[in-house]
């Protein structure tokens, strides 16, 4: 798995944990970064979780108005959890790093969907970020 890959679970992992615990991501990213400091294995993919974490706190409303926007008969409190995770990130991704080409955003996200949630995950968010990365260009 590569570093980018670790950080984009350790990024789902800090949001799902977030969500749930019903935390603000700031609280959740001070938390991470001190249990990062402490255990130097995962300092690695702590850079890039961070960013991406610190984006989605940062264009949170944008990113959550592209879902609800683009979602076609969902809205994004019906989301499992974790599609809500995957799609922030891939949203993010998308929309505002531009090292990350939209094709391997959207590939990393429907990857996760299909290890970590249900089984129409997969496809409900390569359609949305289809959708998205459309706007995009």
């Amino acid at each position: 798995m590569g570093a980018r890959t670790k950080a984009r679970k350790r990024a789902i992992d800090l949001l799902y944990g977030a969500d749930v615990r019903e935390i603000s991501l700031n609280s959740a990213i001070a938390v991470e970064a001190e249990r990062a400091k402490s255990e130097p294995d995962r300092w690695a993919s702590w850079a890039y979780a961070r960013e991406i974490v610190e984006g989605i706190a940062e264009h949170g409303d944008e990113i959550d108005e592209l879902i609800e926007t683009h979602a076609q008969g969902w809205t994004i409190n019906r989301m499992p959890v974790l599609d809500r995770a995957i799609l922030r990130i891939g949203i993010w991704e998308i929309m505002f790093n531009d090292e990350i080409p939209d094709a391997v955003a959207i590939s990393e996200a429907v990857e996760a969907a299909q290890e970590y949630s249900t089984e129409d995950s997969a496809g409900f968010v390569n359609g949305l970020l289809g959708r998205i990365a459309q706007l995009h260009v």
